[in-house]
């Protein structure tokens, strides 16, 4: 009997064993998680999680009885700690299983503060997992102070959670503005200009020098000579993939998890999805760390374990949630030369383009431009930009020009 083995009881995970067994496969499927929850979703995890908006029954992705219907051995709680992949063989705790497809959805893990500048002390937290977010949730009691570092998504959900529980906040870039990673100056201003309004005091082009406290962190010292008293510090600095167990296999690596447009890895038998694996995109190699990714580039994994040979072709989409605001993001805005602004009754819409090419849309409360540029991005569409910038122009017309 074939034997399917998944390691990472992730979002991609999850996918990857649901889709295998709703397409009729019929072997053996092993899914085996570190964490002891069953697989849930980790995007509520800063927002309605630890806003206390929604249970925990309600992140799980599927209930047990799921696993045990679909004849799925769950392995909750338990380590890869070696892969053989001449013998196809791994190792998890004194078992040792044998597979015939091992697929890797590792996912990745937050960059942490280095001891040396304090990062070690009690009060810090990063937010990835469910204990992340349970050991820090006591720590949001109003009239403390919380210092965020790092202006990324992550940082400003966070932001926006302690603000809401009327906490004083305090958010450190070290880049000159927030997002500028991930976003055009016109969404980083909008952000910035919520964050403030909700009293959360941001300080751009300022690094951490260090935190300090004789076991809980107490304070923290910034690069421009400030000193902040603060309850707990949450860190948002970006992740990294898990590609550990993949590089001792043996499995080439690129920014992350090297696969090809079938998800399968330069080892015969491995496959890889979610955040932990890069794939050819455009011409390009790229990484992808959004739920959208992992289902779908997971269930085309499971589809060509059963043969179908079906290539990932990836439609990028992301969402972010603070305060009574709603971003939706379509496409990748890497390479864009210009921004059309399109402003709205409590929303706005910025268009990213790369001369003639529509490449990217961020919308803020305004799902119907979110839609139709999602759209016109899949099907290769670029309106022209003088147009796009007329607010009367109608958007939905848009799509069948």
């Amino acid at each position: 009997m074939t034997h399917v083995i998944v390691v990472g009881a992730g979002q991609a995970g999850a996918s990857c064993v649901a889709k295998l067994r709703n397409d009729g496969f019929d072997g053996q499927i092993t899914l085996i998680g570190a964490e002891t929850a069953l697989p849930y979703q980790r995007p509520p995890l800063s927002k309605a999680y630890l806003l206390g908006d929604m249970a925990l029954d309600r992140l799980y992705l599927r209930p047990r009885s799921f696993y045990d219907e679909q004849n799925i051995d769950l392995r909750l709680g338990q380590t890869v700690t070696d892969i053989d992949a001449g013998q196809q063989v791994l190792r998890v705790g004194d078992d040792t299983l044998n597979y015939d497809h091992l697929v890797l959805t590792t996912g990745s893990t937050p960059r942490a503060l280095p001891a040396a500048i304090g990062g070690d002390l009690e009060g810090v937290y990063t937010v990835r997992d469910l204990a992340d977010a349970d050991a820090m949730a006591p720590q949001f009691q109003a009239g403390k102070h919380a210092l965020i570092v790092g202006g990324g998504y992550i940082g400003l959900e966070a932001a926006a959670v302690a603000a809401q529980k009327g906490l004083e906040v305090t958010l450190v870039e070290m880049a000159p503005r927030i997002l500028q990673r991930v976003a055009a100056k016109e969404t980083s201003d909008y952000f910035r200009a919520l964050h403030q309004a909700h009293g959360v005091t941001i300080l751009e082009n300022t690094g951490l020098a260090r935190l300090t406290g004789p076991a809980h962190v107490t304070a923290a010292e910034l690069s421009d000579g400030q000193k902040l008293e603060v309850d707990f510090v949450i860190v948002g600095v970006g992740i990294a993939p898990n590609t550990a167990l993949a590089e001792a296999a043996g499995c080439a690596l690129n920014n992350g998890i090297a696969t090809d447009e079938y998800g399968a890895t330069s080892i015969a038998n491995i496959w890889a999805a979610g955040d932990c694996a890069s794939f050819p995109y455009r011409g390009q190699r790229i990484r992808l760390e959004s739920v959208p990714n992992a289902i779908d580039q997971a269930e085309c994994v499971a589809a060509n374990i059963m043969g179908h040979q079906k290539s990932y072709v990836a439609k990028p989409w992301f969402w972010s949630d603070q305060y009574d605001v709603k971003l939706q993001i379509a496409g990748l805005n890497s390479g864009y030369d210009h921004v059309i602004s399109r402003p709205g009754a409590g929303s706005a819409s910025f268009w990213y383009y790369a001369g003639p090419q529509l490449l990217a849309v961020d919308a803020m409360n305004a799902p119907r431009d979110y839609m139709i540029g999602k759209r016109l991005i899949e099907a290769g569409k670029s309106p022209d930009p003088t147009v796009l910038s007329d607010p009367n122009t109608d958007l939905k017309a848009l799509l069948k020009a």
